[in-house]
């Protein structure tokens, strides 16, 4: 049975996503789980593209020991320099260069024949090679290059020293069946193939990514480029929980196992919709909240006499919290919530349950039922330090139809309280922190859920906003969702660095 390596694109081409952006706490946080998720890569940033981009490869490379570490480098001397200054301290480096081989993408953004593209691949594989020893070379638009030009550039860059190949179907337009007589056209006929990893990198624009990606590994590919929950440009990326668990629940089929460690997928996920600002649809594979509820009476029937009658999965196979009969409450002590959170694998480093205990005290003062969901969003909401700003407390009114409010944020002990007129309430608060930071900050967008379905549910707010050129999203969680939308703020500000 062969392993299947998994390259997590998340930190890369999932915060090509639009509306997403992550700062380089995000990504190191992301990137710690995705270390304990048991990824075999991970795609830190494009180090080239932006001084915060080479800060966020370069802590990331810093801050996780186990996987390899790689950065993204257009076939370009200053992009591969750069990368590997970002990559230095990395235990496992790898640099990722590409170059488009398509015709559409040569005549109209390179302006190169095929013969100047080979070329110029080649020396920059061997430029690379200087630098760091694995080296991964994407021919961009795979899927809708000549064939045989592919095998030539591959043969090539594989003589020049690269040690993986990538075969991208970076517009989503390839059909299963041709992606597999492709991947098995390349395997046959390029020289020293054997001696380096197939890997593929699939877009969802035709809804196709995940099966396109599956057939790869079927006629022989050795990895596969995925995203958390699927983001990416566009329409998105294969979804790595979808492509480790098909190949989890289909072993004997696929005759492959991933290094995933399974159980790590749902609160993966719950992180990384979190930190995206992208909620996660209830009919979303293998994570959507739908995927274990069962309401036709048949169905039902089935499920209490058998699970697997409906079942393909056992919840606890991905981390879905069990719900064992331990409830915590206000009266609940450190003990079991410690319980808690080792029975639904919620990890926690030892020395940080204490403070995560007072905010669940603090949270059960307003709340009656405290619920998983709760817990593992009280887990990741945002630190903050004592230079930053603390919502101490806001006061609503609303006289005459206008909507005031009156907020009150504390920084290194002091108070700063401003009013302001609104639309609302939410509208009414983030003109009154403006007035307090003196900024005018952009509200890109903005969404309100509850996180859990009883009456009592703890509200997320959910918020991107940009100030000159920085964009950020971020979030707030509380019982009250217009202190929820208040936190959110006040932590993005923290975030800008205002």
């Amino acid at each position: 049975m062969k392993t299947i390596k998994i390259f997590d694109t998340t930190l890369r081409d999932g915060e090509q996503t639009p509306k997403v952006s992550m700062n380089i706490d995000d990504k190191v946080k992301i990137a710690k789980q995705l270390e304990k998720l048991g990824v075999d890569i991970i795609e830190a940033g494009f180090a080239f593209a932006s001084e915060g981009d080479f800060e966020a490869v370069k802590k990331v490379a810093e801050s996780v020991t186990k996987p390899i570490v790689c950065s993204l480098a257009r076939a370009k001397k200053s992009d591969i320099e750069r990368a590997a200054e970002a990559l230095k301290n990395a235990k496992h480096p790898r640099i990722h260069t590409f170059i488009a081989t398509s015709d559409i993408h040569l005549e109209n953004k390179l302006n190169m024949t095929q013969d100047e593209c080979l070329n110029h691949a080649v020396e920059m594989v061997k430029y690379a090679k200087t630098f760091i020893d694995d080296i991964q070379f994407s021919a961009e638009d795979a899927t809708r290059t000549d064939k045989e030009f592919l095998v030539r550039i591959f043969s090539a860059v594989i003589e020049a020293g690269a040690t993986v190949i990538n075969i991208p179907d970076t517009v989503g337009f390839s059909q299963p069946h041709e992606y597999f007589e492709l991947i098995e056209y390349i395997k046959e006929n390029t020289k020293g193939i054997e001696n380096v990893d197939i890997s593929l990198h699939c877009h969802d624009d035709l809804g196709l990514a995940v099966s396109n990606a599956l057939t790869g590994v079927f006629a022989g590919a050795t990895q596969v480029e995925c995203t958390i929950n699927g983001l990416g440009e566009r329409a998105g990326n294969s979804a790595l929980e979808e492509v480790v668990m098909a190949i989890d629940s289909r072993s004997d089929y696929y005759n492959a196992k991933t290094n995933i460690v399974t159980e790590e997928i749902y609160p993966t996920s719950k992180l990384v919709s979190s930190i995206s600002n992208v909620d996660i649809s209830p009919t979303k594979s293998i994570i959507g909240t739908n995927c274990f509820l069962h309401e036709s009476g048949i169905h039902q029937d089935g499920v209490i006499k058998n699970r697997a009658t409906y079942e393909i999965m056992d919840p606890s196979r991905i981390g879905i919290p069990q719900h064992d009969n331990l409830v915590l409450g206000k009266h609940s002590g450190r003990h079991a919530f410690k319980k808690f959170l080792e029975s639904n694998k919620i990890n926690v480093p030892e020395e940080n349950i204490n403070d995560y205990f007072k905010k669940f005290k603090k949270l059960t003062d307003t709340k009656k039922y405290v619920t998983v969901e709760d817990i593992i969003n009280i887990v990741n909401e945002i630190e903050v330090n004592n230079d930053n700003y603390h919502l101490k407390s806001y006061h609503a009114n609303n006289v005459d139809n206008k909507n005031v409010v009156t907020v009150t944020l504390t920084r290194n002990g002091q108070d700063y309280v401003e009013s302001a007129e609104g639309n609302g309430p939410v509208d009414a608060s983030y003109k009154a922190i403006n007035k307090i930071i003196n900024k005018t900050i952009t509200l890109l967008d903005f969404n309100v859920s509850a996180i859990s379905d009883k009456s009592d549910a703890k509200g997320e707010a959910k918020v991107k906003m940009k100030y000159d050129n920085k964009s950020i999203s971020t979030y707030g969680l509380s019982n009250d969702i217009i202190q929820a939308s208040i936190e959110a703020y006040v932590q993005g500000i923290n975030k800008l660095g205002l």
